[in-house]
């Protein structure tokens, strides 16, 4: 019987077998598909997404688990950052029309974030996650699981037909839609918006991102990635229409795409993620940043506490989770739903703001609460 099954090796199912087998858990992990395919998820990501890869930077791994894994991470440590890396990005111009609007440019001297390969990314923390001890599958889809009296029993469809897998504890890594949430009667996210994705291969570096404030509850971006390309991309709430406003997008930029994708993004997350031997992690939890969709920081913050706090032999430690989980994203979600509903305000209101405030920066495009750090009214205070 294994420790732990995770459904789902996207960044927060892999994370949280990494955490898990470093502990010393028996994890098998399952994939329904290729591991990171379908793309359906934004590569622009803060700095801090380094400290989740193998390297130097890889601060939430302990001594004793690097010493283990030394020789055997040692090439994917130094190749991590330049297989991954595709842009650095110094800022955003804020538009409220189109292309050639207006824009509101907020930046900083050095890099903010970063444009990386998304699915490079998912390839790399599953990995990790090898590395560590954990057992991953791929083209395994569940299609049950049974929460039973000491064991959770999860089915799944593989290469060789159905099989069974017994376990203490089942962890729902499997995004906005997920089937574990489904079959333990676990409740939906708040809301789900309908992304819609597309790449043009040109390559671009320039430092900005472009946000258009031009869609109803959200927004549309143009992201540079580098030799990559470009990156475009927005989200609209349930029933409107997504592919209309995308091609408008794609119009008024004059583009043609070379590849295109959606997906569901969650956002606030559901009155509970734990069930009797069971709980949500990343997507399936809406651990996302309500203000752009992003959940690849949250959701592998998130894993690293379920692998700290669930002993899966007691399954009541499942609540600890539950709590910790909450309390640490708990102030950045909130302020992130705040953020968000500047989207909608009249466009005077917005373009007052924007004016306002835009120029240098001390913000952390992962913590709103940042808004209110040194850095950012040092930053407030050299405008004058």
């Amino acid at each position: 019987m294994y420790d732990f099954v995770v459904v789902g090796a996207g960044p927060a199912g892999s994370r949280f077998a990494r955490s898990a087998a470093e502990a010393g858990r028996d994890v098998l992990v399952l994939e329904s598909g290729e591991i990171g395919r379908p793309l359906a998820c934004s590569g622009h990501v803060s700095l801090d997404i380094w400290d989740f890869l193998p390297g130097e930077g890889d601060r939430r791994e302990s001594s004793e688990s690097r010493a283990v894994n030394d020789e055997r991470s040692e090439s994917s440590a130094a190749s991590a950052h330049d297989d991954l890396f595709q842009n650095d990005i110094y800022g955003a111009r804020f538009h409220l029309g189109g292309a050639d609007s207006e824009a509101h440019t907020f930046y900083k001297d050095e890099p903010v974030s970063n444009a990386i390969d998304r699915v490079g990314l998912d390839k790399t923390l599953a990995e990790c996650a090898e590395q560590a001890g954990a057992e991953v599958r791929d083209g395994y889809t569940v299609t049950d699981v049974d929460e039973k009296p000491g064991r959770v029993e999860v089915t799944a469809k593989g290469p060789d037909g159905v099989e069974s897998f017994e376990c203490r504890i089942v962890a729902g890594a499997d995004g906005p839609r997920s089937r574990v949430r489904q079959e333990v009667g676990l409740p939906d996210p708040e809301e789900l918006l309908h992304g819609v994705l597309g790449f043009d291969f040109e390559p671009d570096d320039e430092d900005y991102v472009d946000v258009h404030l031009t869609v109803p509850r959200f927004f549309a971006w143009r992201i540079p990635r580098g030799e990559a390309g470009v990156e475009y991309g927005l989200a609209v709430a349930p029933g409107d229409d997504a592919p209309g406003r995308f091609e408008e997008l794609l119009e008024d930029y004059d583009v043609e795409l070379d590849e295109r994708c959606s997906g569901a993004i969650p956002i606030g997350p559901p009155e509970r993620t734990v069930g009797k031997r069971s709980f949500l992690v990343g997507d399936a939890a809406a651990q996302t940043k309500p203000f752009t969709g992003g959940g690849i920081i949250y959701g592998m913050r998130a894993a690293d506490i379920a692998a700290r706090e669930i002993d899966p032999e007691q399954p009541a430690t499942l609540e600890n989770y539950e709590t910790a989980w909450r309390e640490e994203l708990a102030s950045e979600q909130r302020l992130g739903k705040l953020i968000r509903a500047g989207y909608s305000m009249p466009k005077p209101i917005q373009k007052a703001g924007m004016k306002a405030f835009s120029g240098e920066i001390g913000v952390h495009m992962d913590r709103p609460t940042s808004l209110f750090s040194k850095a950012q009214l040092r930053a407030l205070l050299s405008w004058n």
